[in-house]
């Protein structure tokens, strides 16, 4: 006797998201779309369902393509967006990591408009980095000769499926499935291998490059090839990746996100300021960071640009600590780098810096509360792709706090 449009409240998150994911420009997801006569399938699911669906799961905290398939099945929320449509798991999550094209255009796009607007000035932002656990075990990491001998098993492995598959045409169709998912998991087991062994010839030739015989050392996880053990905020190490968010000290919005699999901050700053502007055809004035990022390429890098890099002086502790002052220039160093050191001894700029916490690290804080604390994809577009959700959603929130968005 009841609808599920009587059951949701009128004022339920799910019916502001609805409205916003019909705002988006969806065209690329639809192109996407391909129509035939000759080929035997379902409809296509809107595309705005979909992006609806995961939108209210991130924001819900729902990391898991069989966790959104559960609450699918089983919340009013959900059902209300799906209306008379299914889905399955394997759909979601092929739609939630093959569209990080789409992802990046729509956070543009949307700080576009609130720039457009006034709510994001950017005349200052801050960027900060978020160490992510991978979707792959410490144990998992190989050198060389094992990598090499994996991959000649798995080769063989996959090559006695194929013989099998040959040889028996009179199979049940259930059976026929079966062995399809078992070659195609052996199959994609090979293609990392392939790509660790891939990996392990550039990440050797970087280490080797720094310290002679450390190249040798060199592991490479057979998981996720892209993953890279990383110092943690718990003091130890784990296979993880490096999210970084550029914000808005304004608005608290998130305008750029990049992924990568560094464990250090060092040599990112140049890199995000660089897509901000670009992207935004506008110069911040200042950029906020932490010590890592002011490495004296980056910091003459932004300021030649016109942006001042507000930041604690590098290894600051350890000239005083040698009786020199950290703010005066030191030998071999850029103009610019003295500006900048010679800047951050005015307590205006200590000031400003004591900000940088409270915008830099809000994002972070948030997406953590939001399950962003291990990835369950493997690959850095895949994790991009993820964490590019994570930066729609928080400037969904951001928006709808702005009051960008009708509640």
């Amino acid at each position: 006797m009841l609808s599920l449009e009587d059951m949701l409240p009128r004022d339920h998150r799910a019916r502001i998201v609805w409205s916003f994911v019909k705002t988006l420009d969806l065209e690329p997801l639809y192109e996407k779309i391909v129509v035939t006569k000759s080929t035997v399938g379902r409809n296509s699911i809107a595309p705005e369902i979909l992006v609806s669906l995961w939108l209210l799961a991130t924001l819900d905290g729902i990391g898991t393509a069989r966790e959104l398939g559960r609450r699918c099945e089983t919340d009013i929320a959900y059902l209300w967006t799906l209306g008379n449509v299914t889905v399955n798991y394997h759909t979601l999550s092929d739609f939630r990591v093959e569209n990080g094209a789409f992802l990046e255009k729509t956070l543009v796009d949307t700080v576009a408009s609130l720039v457009a607007q006034g709510l994001v000035p950017l005349e200052t932002i801050a960027q900060d980095g978020m160490r992510v656990r991978a979707s792959a075990g410490s144990s998992s990491f190989r050198r060389k000769p094992t990598l090499e001998s994996l991959q000649q098993q798995a080769q063989a492995h996959v090559d006695r499926l194929k013989k099998e598959s040959e040889n028996e045409c009179d199979r049940s169709a259930g059976d026929a499935r079966r062995q399809a998912a078992v070659e195609r998991a052996s199959r994609e087991r090979q293609e990392r291998l392939d790509e660790a062994l891939r990996q392990f010839e550039a990440l050797s030739k970087q280490r080797e490059s720094r310290r002679k015989g450390d190249g040798e050392k060199t592991r490479v996880s057979t998981t996720d090839p892209d993953a890279r053990n990383m110092k943690m905020a718990n003091g130890g190490f784990d296979p993880a990746f490096n999210v970084q968010f550029a914000t808005d000290a304004d608005s608290r919005v998130i305008v750029a996100v990049d992924v990568i699999n560094s464990g250090t901050d060092s040599g990112q700053m140049a890199p995000m300021h660089e897509k901000v502007c670009s992207t935004y055809d506008k110069t911040p004035k200042t950029q906020l960071v932490d010590s890592a990022y002011a490495t004296k390429g980056d910091v003459k890098t932004v300021e030649s640009k016109g942006t001042e890099v507000v930041s604690t002086i590098p290894r600051g502790s350890v000239l005083e600590s040698k009786g020199k002052d950290p703010h005066a220039q030191q030998p071999g160093e850029s103009d610019e780098y003295t500006a900048f050191r010679a800047r951050m001894a005015k307590e205006e700029y200590k000031e400003l810096y004591k900000t940088r916490p409270s915008v830099a690290e809000f994002p972070n804080a948030d997406c953590r509360n939001r399950n962003l604390r291990q990835f369950k994809v493997r690959g850095l577009v895949k994790v991009k792709a993820v964490a590019l959700w994570h930066a729609v959603a928080f400037n969904f929130t951001r928006m709808v706090n702005l009051g960008a968005l009708a509640i």
